[in-house]
């Protein structure tokens, strides 16, 4: 582990407190002194010119996917090279901790959209641990990229102790001892640091595999009682529950709410997705802040909203993607595997009018925009297509935009692929959400949909939506600001020893050069998973932003490429406990 002295660099420690030029020494992986005054290198040590370079905590991505991916490739570099030097794992009731490996491999694939050969492979294979204390000391002894934390996943938990088949059965209760089963392994995982216990209540989350295709995922099968008799003990250990509410009817987020409360009694931090400027329903998110905003105030909770900092934008591999799961008649394609099988039903002529009239219908819930003018065809086998929206395709052929868009999926099936900006398409309420006090910033699900979302680069984006408002004179939060909601209060938040800058730390640390927050970070690319035989993800790739990156000291990212020992020598990231509550 080289010591490092890092020179003239705008260091922001990750709290609000202003920035400054000056120099930072890492020994044995520990910042040691933090100068305003320029310091004299010391014998051996490694030099690193930094003027004009930020410098800042690394940042911390609290809802990922990585559960499986970390198996096989546990350098993470896809996060790490964005500057993320601390994720989190177990999020939306999914985990790895305890369960069956092929229940596992069908509860994740299809809701996180990882190919299922791939999950049940990794799992098949590495999987030799069923308890916290297990999985934890399994992440210890594995070379960690980046800082790791977990919650308990509720949809493991439940289907590891009922029983997958019980556990994804309506009406089905646990009981009074499989409660308890639920409980003694919730606490396990809470002395062991993981930070509370996720859930999921939203039913287009659906179960991959042959056994239960498509029934959603055991946690939304439980009553409310149920998650109530959990949060027992999170709200008396001061732990975090972290939930999925039903989008689609927006009715249970209140229920969310309610759990929050802390009024006459010790509030149970709580934080949901998502606060998005929907481009379908453009005022939401006021009302969501606003509801945000009075829970936390009039009724003493410790409740954050999750947001993203960028436009929540989709790639679609014909009807490939989560946000068919929300009506029926996209349920129904989605469930059927063979692709060939699908383009059949595309063809089907009662299939087509039920599809046209549920897209079509104004008063079922929804989330998503469903205007194909909001399109663009990015690939297909028909070079022609490319660069047209689905509507534009629709008007050339004097039909219907459905009716193009099922006439692609039976010609191209999965070959014809698709972008659409989703929400957070407007700046100024952009601003507004990330400004909220009520919001943690993070949400990005790396390590899923793996072909249809990349938000991996989240932290870049913020600093660059800040950064613009400053270069056009219209600032709305401080450069200071904007680092410390990336940095130290997520890890203050999560009570994780992540998030600062400060003398006798741990050196998490990255240097940005500002001058690249520009329009390159908004540039996609497909890039090859050599573990996962070349499966080709979405990503955005920002080489010329993040010139170096250190965890615990060692240097992990050198001119925005990973390091040959990153993910191969212990001694880089490690399994963080969290230290809120007792």
């Amino acid at each position: 582990m080289a010591d490092t002295l890092i020179k003239q660099a705008r260091i922001f420690d990750g709290s609000t407190n202003p920035s400054f030029v000056g120099d930072v020494r890492i020994k044995e992986g520990v910042v040691t002194t933090i100068s305003k005054t320029e310091l004299s290198p010391k014998p051996g040590e490694t030099v690193v010119d930094a003027k004009g370079l930020w410098l800042t905590p690394g940042f911390i991505d609290f809802h990922t996917h990585y559960d499986a991916e970390i198996e096989m490739a546990p350098d993470l570099s896809e996060s790490v090279r964005h500057g993320i030097t601390t994720i989190s794992l177990g999020s939306c009731s999914l985990s790895l901790a305890v369960g069956d490996p092929v229940d596992l491999a069908d509860m994740f694939s299809r809701v996180e959209a990882i190919p299922r050969k791939n999950v049940l492979s990794i799992l098949e294979s590495k999987k030799n641990w069923n308890s916290a204390a297990e999985y934890k000391k399994h992440l210890n002894n594995m070379p960690l990229g980046p800082n790791v934390t977990s919650f308990a996943g509720h949809s493991a938990i439940r289907a590891h102790v009922m029983g997958l088949e019980r556990s994804l059965t309506k009406g089905e209760v646990p009981t009074k001892q499989e409660l308890e089963k639920m409980n003694q392994i919730l606490e396990e995982a809470l002395d062991q640091g993981f930070m509370g216990l996720s859930i999921n209540t939203l039913i287009w989350d659906k179960m991959d595999g042959s056994r239960f295709r498509s029934r959603p995922l055991p946690s939304t099968y439980a009553n409310w009682k149920e998650y109530q008799y959990l949060n027992k003990t999170l709200r008396k250990r001061g732990k975090i529950f972290q939930g999925v509410p039903n989008v689609s009817t927006k009715i249970n987020v209140l229920m969310f709410l309610k759990e929050a409360f802390g009024l006459f009694r010790k509030p149970l931090k709580t934080t949901i997705i998502s606060l998005m400027d929907v481009k379908f329903d453009p005022g939401l998110y006021k009302l969501l802040g606003l509801i945000g905003r009075i829970t936390n105030t009039i009724f003493k909770s410790d409740f954050r909203f999750q947001a993203l900092p960028e436009p929540f934008d989709l790639y679609a591999d014909g009807m490939d993607v989560v946000v068919f799961e929300e009506f029926a008649a996209g349920a129904k394609a989605n469930h059927i595997e063979d692709e060939l099988e699908r383009k059949q039903l595309m063809k089907d002529p009662k299939y087509r009018s039920w599809f046209k009239r549920q897209w079509t219908n104004w008063f079922l819930p929804r989330v998503f925009h469903r205007n194909f003018r909001e399109t663009k065809i990015v690939d297909a086998p028909d070079k022609s297509l490319i660069g047209k929206s689905i509507d534009d395709v629709a008007k050339e052929k004097g039909v219907h935009s459905v009716t193009a868009f099922l006439d692609l999926v039976a010609e191209h099936g999965n070959n014809v692929r698709w972008y659409t900006v989703m929400a957070n398409h407007r700046k100024e309420p952009l601003q507004k959400i990330v400004s909220y006090p009520d919001v943690l910033i993070g949400f990005s699900d790396a390590g899923a949909h793996l072909r249809g979302m990349a938000h991996y680069n989240f932290p870049l984006r913020m600093l660059k939506l800040v950064r613009d408002a400053e270069l056009e004179n219209k600032p709305f939060m401080t450069m200071e600001q904007a680092v410390h909601r990336l940095t130290g209060e997520i890890g203050d938040w999560f009570g994780i020893d992540a998030g600062y800058i400060k003398e006798g730390k741990r050196a998490d640390l990255v240097l940005i050069d500002p001058t690249k927050l520009d329009d390159s970070l908004a540039k996609d690319v497909e890039a090859p998973m050599p573990f996962m035989e070349d499966f080709k993800r979405w990503v955005r790739r920002n080489d010329d932003t993040v010139k170096k990156v250190f965890i615990n000291g060692k240097l992990a990212i050198d001119k925005g490429e990973p390091v040959a020992s990153l993910g191969k020598e212990k001694g880089y990231g490690r399994f963080l406990e969290s230290q809120i509550g007792t």
